[in-house]
């Protein structure tokens, strides 16, 4: 299983970034979502796309991003406007689904190896 992000990159503060991140080898995805991690901090909730279609996303960011998703080709969108220096971090998707291990379905929660979005003043 391959959660693969890319859309990150450098940015001046008020641009916008779409990030993508697209999920291979598993039999299905139920739920897929962002987070972002500052150095030396936990990773932080951004927003959650839901099988149903709904979404959930943080207050923090909830005016200026945006989680949408292509269900059936695995992927997960964030489209991020008004950036600000702070939103300086190292984003990661993720993903809740199941994939076959020795002919067994398992269910797990998959991550992406992060892009980097820098923002400058």
């Amino acid at each position: 299983v391959q959660l693969q992000a890319s859309g990150g990159g450098s940015v001046q503060a008020g641009g916008p970034l779409r990030l993508s991140c697209v999920a291979s080898g598993t039999i299905g995805i139920v739920d897929m979502g962002w987070y972002r991690q500052f150095p030396g901090k936990q990773r932080e909730f951004l927003a959650l796309s839901y099988s149903d279609s709904s979404t959930n996303t943080a207050d923090s960011v909830k005016d200026r991003f945006t989680i949408s998703r292509d269900g059936a080709k695995n992927t997960v969108f964030l489209q991020m406007n008004n950036l600000r220096p702070e939103d300086t971090a190292v984003y990661y998707c993720n993903a809740d689904g199941w994939h076959y291990s020795d002919s067994q379905v398992v269910a797990a929660r998959y991550w992406g190896q992060g892009t980097l979005v820098t923002v400058s003043s």
